[in-house]
């Protein structure tokens, strides 16, 4: 027989009860639906994560200095200066698994423009600390190196520092800002960077050179660093490389025996993002597994209702085998039932999903990215369960003999 003909036999079939085949689609439309919403809001959220801890840098390792102890009593990392200028020089030029590194010495203070005034952190640094930050200058520059050896009293701002201090729709470059009582010519504003996953606000920042914040802001204590270093490896691969080239050089040059403790402190920022992005990624698949259960449980409907299809068209089946209709015929028409009853359950379970997925990342202000790829998959699943739990049915009708099934009443 003609595919084609069967196949408007079969959607015949289906629309002759249109509530029971809604009903028996009802387990594959939740299936789907569940599945591609917690996909997309689980695939949104891992998104979100990565985006958070690639916007505190890339390839990024942060060097704190050693712990203060008294009585017993430890201080935590960055409370004893231990890190030395001349360690920073050596990270810089003795291992080849780094391709920048940065100094942040931090304090807050108070910054005063012709009208405003605005408390928040300043940070002395080096040029290279933008890029590895993966913060690019809005407008104007940055300060450059010459800049630095100059100890020049240049200032680059975070955008929310502009806008309390001239208005978002003030160009600040070329301005006079005063930090305590120093004043600093704005050289520069960087893009704007958001929020941390803390909640930190990143643009409520302030720059200068790392000579002259050591000059003007906060006395040196000579040869030691006080702040933390930033450290770029050359790849995200080598970032597990350079974390140990780093411990390697600075215990060598800090004279800490084998078995000695570290006096620093080195923090994998890459391997934390991966460690959050992972615990998403499996909160998602769980929820995605439970999901995929309501398939299940559609393709058992399926199959439920083909059975009692086949009982109740019996006879149908009889006269069109005693009129010359071939077995193979007979499966294919209710195997091709149960393929269109899920498929049209996944068709819906997209629409349903998609909305759902839209719907609660407006509600809730939750991230949320579509993936076509869960969509195909999903849809392909649902074809596969229809085929599978169909196929016993569409047997049984196939292997019914002529002459009973023409006597069923």
């Amino acid at each position: 027989m003609n595919p084609l003909v069967t196949l408007r036999i079969a959607l015949r079939a289906i629309l002759r009860n249109k509530m029971r085949s809604f009903l028996t689609t009802l387990g594959i439309i939740i299936g789907v639906g569940a599945v591609i919403a917690m996909m997309a809001i689980g695939a949104g959220a891992k998104a979100q994560v990565e985006a958070a801890f690639s916007a505190m840098g890339t390839n990024l390792l942060i060097v704190l200095p050693g712990s203060t102890t008294s009585g017993g009593s430890f201080g935590g990392f960055g409370t004893m200066p231990t890190l030395t200028w001349d360690d920073l020089t050596a990270i810089r030029t003795e291992v080849p698994t780094v391709r920048a590194a940065a100094p942040q010495l931090r304090a807050n203070q108070s910054l005063v423009s012709e009208e405003l005034n605005w408390t928040t952190s300043v940070t002395g640094t080096t040029p290279e600390y933008f890029d590895i930050r993966s913060w690019p200058i809005g407008m104007g520059a940055a300060f450059t190196q010459l800049d630095v050896d100059a100890g020049a009293k240049l200032i680059v701002l975070g955008q929310t520092v502009v806008d309390r201090l001239f208005g978002g729709s003030v160009n600040p470059v070329g301005h006079m800002v005063r930090v305590g009582n120093t004043p600093f010519t704005v050289v520069g504003v960087l893009a704007r960077k958001g929020q941390s996953p803390t909640g930190q606000d990143y643009d409520d920042a302030a720059f200068i050179p790392v000579t002259t914040f050591g000059q003007r802001i906060q006395g040196g204590l000579g040869k030691y660093l006080t702040g933390t270093m930033y450290v770029q490896a050359t790849s995200p691969d080598n970032v597990p490389r350079a974390l140990s080239d780093v411990r390697a050089l600075l215990r060598d040059r800090h004279h800490i025996p084998i078995n000695g403790e570290d006096d620093f402190s080195i923090r994998n920022l890459t391997e934390i993002a991966g460690a959050q992005a992972q615990g998403t990624e499996t909160m998602t698949t769980l929820l995605a597994s439970v999901a995929a259960v309501s398939l299940l449980v559609g393709g058992i409907g399926i199959m439920n209702i083909m059975l009692v299809s086949v009982t109740e068209r019996t006879r149908e089946i009889g006269v069109r085998m005693a009129i010359g209709a071939k077995p193979r015929s007979i499966l294919l028409q209710f195997l091709i039932e149960a393929l269109v009853l899920s498929l049209a359950g996944g068709i819906l379970g997209i629409i349903i999903g998609v909305s759902v997925a839209t719907w609660l990342a407006g509600r809730f202000h939750w991230p949320m990215q579509i993936q076509v790829d869960v969509i195909l998959v999903s849809v392909g699943f649902s074809a596969l369960v229809g085929v599978v739990f169909g196929l016993y049915p569409a047997r049984k009708a196939s292997e019914l003999d002529p002459i009973d099934a023409l006597r069923y009443e």
